[in-house]
């Protein structure tokens, strides 16, 4: 499972809101409510927010083990 609770504390130390996201880095406010509910999304939006937040991916998202089989 990937979470992104790391995005939002390194949104609040970048000092960008949501609101900052959606209208100023055109962010869709669909996919921002996908990152809230740790649900899948594209690797370009994950390449668009390090961009935004000058940041790596470590600092967005984190795996964490769990059960699912493919």
């Amino acid at each position: 499972m990937i979470k992104y609770d790391r995005l939002w504390e390194t949104m609040k130390a970048r000092g960008i809101t949501q609101y900052d996201l959606y209208t100023h880095y055109n962010v869709n406010r669909s996919q921002i409510n996908r990152l809230r509910q740790n649900k899948n999304v594209e690797v370009n939006t994950i390449d668009k927010l390090c961009n935004i937040l000058q940041c790596s991916v470590e600092e967005i998202m984190e795996h964490f083990h769990d059960d699912n089989k493919f």
